[in-house]
């Protein structure tokens, strides 16, 4: 490598590493200086961190009679911690630090674990998705190879057993068969959703997703545009899934045409179903749980506070939320005590037990070290990964859910890629039109003595998908048959984006065709009551 190569390969570490070393967030003034470090990434909130880093220091010292300190890096959601970690491992894979094979020294990367996030951004770390390196092969010829992010953790079978029984919850597994992750809670995702203001809107407490699409509902949904959400596109996916192709569709234009607006966070629809500025809407568990527990009062028990929040029985998709540990990261040996502590009883118990700060807590059970199990002071009120949790402290759990009898058994129909490409074109880059239209069909079906025959025109174009010409000159229908060639197409981000547009377009004028039947027959009734 030149002198200039290898001043741009540092300058361009020392300007990716910036994110995550002006993002450390720990206690280390409460602990040993001196102690070892793990250096852990992750989307969690702040109570989250406080209480496993205090659990962890706290068991640590128990277990393995040495001070531990956490070092906590909080770029941002998710999305940011991927686009960082790629950053920094294809810097390490320029500058030779990894090698094409992944061989690399200890502390090559900055970080020892990512905490937090789905199962199927975890499998990104282990795919290796967006790190990759060009090699040259036993011919000369130069080749590209991917480079995981994440290593196996190397637990074993008699402990992953004890720990998870059956490796399954509904159709999503608890860890990676080859341990690049590890689930250590889960995440559903629900209903959320306003007491009040459904009793004023004499509407009952929802129990399917369908539920979303009741009329009455118009104007009062928040939903986050998938197109900005994974987690979100996680719940409209499972609602495809469950209901199948062409209910499901249906079931997300309708709820989509009550909407209220679309956000670009998954976190913003459980806050404004609080403050009442929407009646329902989808939701990450815990983020529907927290904001309910943020407006408890003193003594008030969590089931009676004006926030609710449901996971569909047999309908919700519940995910691992696991750890992986990171190849090249400086600690692999405290990496892998961490998930360790957040899978015995005393690390499950901080995700579902009371705070110790909360007096209902003195029935908590005590830890091994006679101190009760439980947070010491937020309630995170999130799903246990293992099972004993549920068959064992059932009466210690602030949420009486057993997520293993309410996820889903509908496999993911392979279905997701086309969630936000086709809700962005008949939902959310069409609001106004789909809402007009949604009005004038409603109204439609209730006017009394409305032409049969013209309210299933407006109906079939309301739900009328568009079609597709093909690059082979054929045109398709969008059906569950033609979906692997829709699929194909968009694999061309030129031909995805003209398709995108082409779509957009059908929507926006199939419902100023239903706006206009509606309105022609109104003034066909108004000219025959004139005369």
């Amino acid at each position: 490598m030149s002198v200039q190569r290898f001043i741009i390969a540092v300058s361009l570490l020392f300007i990716l590493g910036v994110p995550f070393l002006l993002r450390p967030a720990h206690s280390g003034a409460r602990e040993d200086q001196a102690a070892e470090s793990v250096v852990i990434v992750t989307p969690h909130v702040a109570q989250l961190r406080s209480e496993f880093e205090s659990g962890f220091v706290r068991w640590h010292k128990r277990v393995y009679g040495s001070p531990v300190r956490v070092v906590w890096l909080v770029p941002g959601g998710t999305s940011e911690i991927l686009k960082q970690l790629q950053a920094k491992f294809n810097a390490a894979l320029r500058t030779g630090e990894i090698k094409p094979d992944g061989s690399c020294e200890p502390g090559t990367i900055p970080v020892d674990l990512m905490f937090g996030g789905g199962s199927f951004d975890h499998g990104r770390l282990k795919n290796g998705d967006g790190v990759e390196a060009e090699v040259t092969d036993k011919g000369g010829a130069p080749k590209k190879v991917k480079v995981s992010m994440s290593v196996p953790a190397g637990f074993t079978k008699p402990q992953l057993d004890d720990w998870f029984g059956e490796n399954s919850i509904g159709v999503q597994r608890l860890y990676d068969p080859d341990q690049y992750w590890i689930g250590t809670a889960l995440s559903g995702f629900g209903i959320v959703y306003n007491r009040d203001m459904l009793a004023a809107l004499k509407l009952p407490e929802p129990l399917a997703f369908d539920d979303l699409c009741r009329d009455e509902l118009f104007g009062w949904v928040a939903l986050a545009d998938p197109r900005q959400s994974g987690s979100v596109t996680t719940t409209f996916d499972a609602i495809l899934s469950g209901y199948q192709w062409t209910k499901g569709w249906r079931v997300l234009q309708d709820m989509t045409a009550n909407t209220r607006y679309f956000t670009n966070s998954s976190t913003k629809p459980p806050i404004d179903v609080a403050q009442g500025e929407a009646a329902i809407g989808l939701a990450i568990d815990f983020y529907g749980r927290n904001q309910a527990q943020s407006i408890l009062r003193p003594g008030q028990e969590p089931g009676s506070s004006r926030v609710g929040y449901v996971d569909p029985k047999g309908a919700v998709s519940i995910d691992a939320d696991p750890a992986s540990i990171l190849r090249g990261g400086p600690n692999p040996k405290l990496a892998k005590r961490f998930i360790e502590f957040c899978m015995s009883e005393e690390g499950q118990a901080l995700w579902q037990f009371r705070p110790r700060s909360d007096a209902e807590s003195a029935s908590n059970p005590p830890g091994a070290d006679g101190v009760a199990m439980g947070p010491s002071e937020y309630a995170l009120r999130r799903m246990p990964v293992r099972r004993v949790m549920f068959e064992k402290y059932w009466d210690h759990l602030t949420d009486k859910v057993n997520p293993f009898e309410l996820a889903s058994k509908a496999k993911p129909a392979g279905w997701r890629n086309a969630i936000g490409i086709m809700m962005g074109a008949f939902a959310i880059d069409t609001a106004d039109e789909q809402r007009a239209a949604a009005i004038a069909l409603r109204s439609a079906r209730a006017a009394q003595g409305f032409p049969g025959e013209s309210l299933r025109e407006m109906e079939r174009i309301f739900y009328s998908f568009p079609t597709q010409e093909m690059p082979d000159g054929k045109v398709l229908e969008f059906t569950e048959a033609n979906f692997s060639s829709f699929k194909e197409l968009w694999r061309d981000p030129d031909k995805a984006a003209l398709a995108k547009v082409r779509y957009t377009t059908h929507f926006r004028d199939n419902y100023q065709r239903v706006v206009r039947l509606w309105h022609e027959h109104r003034s066909d009734e108004g000219s025959h009551a004139g005369r």
